[in-house]
């Protein structure tokens, strides 16, 4: 485990974007994994995670070959970088492939060269009795790239 000095400052931080007080700040900062994270949080900070679209058949929400959608390193949506409609059932499935690309940046390993990152919308496509079908691909990259 890293052990990290936690300024006053960082811990009003917590305090602020987490909503604890200081009874639920000691209990989160008690655990040894907490303190791991926060210590490698830097690096998703600076990341972006894009999930492209690299198949496109039959889409409701018109979602097109190059569409891309962008998330912060720590898996949120940055609106305003992606299409102005998003399917759900889209990002739905995303969730496991940015799940486990931040778990390999806390674990030290380029979450890009994750073996499996493709996803597919649960749409199983015309031929199979859907309507249509988008497939993902994963990359992250430097925010400063962008």
């Amino acid at each position: 485990m890293n052990f990290l000095k936690i300024s006053e400052e960082i811990k009003e931080n917590i305090k602020e974007q987490l909503g604890y007080n200081d009874e639920e700040l000691k209990i989160y900062l008690g655990n040894p994994r907490n303190i791991d994270i926060l210590s490698k949080s830097l690096k998703l900070l600076g990341k972006t995670i894009i999930a492209e679209v690299v198949e496109s058949h039959g889409c409701n929400s018109q979602h097109k070959v190059g569409d891309k959608f962008y998330f912060d390193g720590a898996g949120n949506l940055l609106t305003k970088m992606c299409p102005k409609r998003i399917c759900i059932y889209a990002l739905a499935e995303l969730d496991k492939l940015i799940f486990t690309a931040n778990e390999l940046l806390y674990a030290g390993v380029d979450p890009n060269e994750m073996r499996f990152k493709r996803i597919s919308c649960f749409d199983v496509g015309l031929k199979c009795g859907g309507w249509g079908q988008i497939v993902m691909a994963l990359k992250i990259v430097d925010r400063k790239k962008l």
